[in-house]
Parts: C-alpha cells; structure tokens; sequence
C-alpha cells in the first residue's frame, strides 16, 4: 500500500518550538504596551490574547486601533522574532537530529504573522544553525485555513502510512488537526494554552501532552526510536 517505511513528523512554530510569548511580550515593551504573564495570556479567548486583560486592555487598545499604529508593532514583532526570539531548550538539538535520519521527513507549519514569514523562519532557525531548506516541508498557514489540510498535504506527498506520522502543537485545534489528518498529535501545554485549558476545556487527553520542552523532546525521541543526545 505504501512506497517506503518512512515516518513524518511535522511541527508547529509558535508555541510549540518558538518562544512566542517572550518575543510577543519584548515586541509590546518596546510600544509601552503590557500583554500580561504567561498564565493569564494562555486563559484568554483567541481574540483577546493580543489585546492583555482587564488591566492592560484599555492602554492596548489604544495602540492598536489605527492602520499605521498596528503597522508599526507588527514591523517591531517582525524584528523581534528575527532578531532575538528563541527555539525553547533543547528543540535545535533535536531538529538537527531528526533532520539527519535519513528514514524521517520532517516539516514546519507556521501562522507567524511578522512581515514575509518564511524569511522570519529562516532568520529565526539560522541563529540556531538550523537552515530550514533542509527541511522536507514547510508552509505558512492562512489564518482562517486549517492545519489538517497542510499536515494531510505533507503526508500525501511523500506517502507517509499515517500511523507512521506525527504532528506536534501547542493548541486544541492543533490537536484535533492531526485526528483529522489521520495522524498521532503531539501536544504541549507551555505554548499558547495551558493544561486545565487544553483537558477541562476541550478534552485533549493529558497522555498526549507535554508539560516542557524537555518533555516533548524526550517524547519524540522515545516515539521515533531515537537516542539521546
């Protein structure tokens, strides 16, 4: 049925492997804006993540109600993530190992909103030694477009058997974007949704689930028959 016994494993940037929040939070500084701590940003509704809470909300949205205001923060978080903005601990080290197994594909989604965000990535995993043309996949996933269907894209085009495929996010939707694509969802809860979030809320089983980036690599690493570097 299946060409080859190659395996699949596609990351999520923001969240999963990116420290998004720390460039998010740097980027707001830089524009007297607060976005708040990690444990509350992670509680918000989508649509409020970015605009702080009860405390920050009336001095953000000030700056964020003209054209040219949020222009100028979305320049700032462009020179943030290229610039500064970090792998969590341990992820370059594993990246860099899986791309050298020459029997796993690996791929990279990414809603990154900065300016032209397949440069930002470059930029970003170059500061890692990390050249992302070495990649076997990557896209830049339209806001309102789903993730099934880019993970689903990855697994067709290199016939990847989807039990032997992977997907790693840091969200619900990313979680239930891999049961649509047909593949086994990695999730971690130190991204953009918190663990209560992730298991009272939306019912992600907590054995899928990685509390740290340490944990997600040691996860990965033990699934795909890895050693320890």
């Amino acid at each position: 049925m299946y060409p080859n016994k190659q395996k699949l494993i596609i990351f999520d940037a923001d969240g999963t492997i990116i420290d998004a929040f720390s460039a998010i939070e740097s980027t707001f500084a830089r524009h007297e804006m607060a976005i708040g701590d990690l444990e509350s940003f992670q509680k918000r509704h989508k649509f409020f993540k970015y605009l702080g809470g009860i405390k920050e909300f009336p001095a953000n949205i000030k700056k964020q109600l003209g054209r040219k205001s949020r222009q100028q923060v979305l320049g700032t978080l462009t020179d943030v993530y290229r610039e500064e903005a970090q792998l969590y601990e341990g992820v370059a080290e594993l990246i860099k190992q899986l791309i050298a197994q020459k029997d796993i594909r690996v791929g990279l989604v990414t809603r990154n909103v900065s300016h032209e965000p397949q440069i930002t990535m470059e930029k970003l995993f170059a500061r890692h030694d990390i050249d992302i043309s070495e990649l076997d996949y990557f896209a830049h996933v339209p806001i309102r477009a789903s993730k099934a269907d880019f993970f689903k894209a990855a697994r067709k085009q290199f016939d990847i058997n989807p039990a032997r495929a992977y997907a790693c996010g840091d969200e619900h939707k990313d979680y239930h974007a891999a049961l649509t694509a047909g593949i086994y969802p990695f999730v971690v809860s130190y991204g953009f949704e918190d663990f209560k979030r992730l298991t009272k809320k939306f019912e992600v089983p907590e054995e899928v689930i990685s509390r740290t980036p340490q944990e997600l690599c040691v996860r990965i690493r033990h699934a795909l028959d890895l050693t320890d570097n």
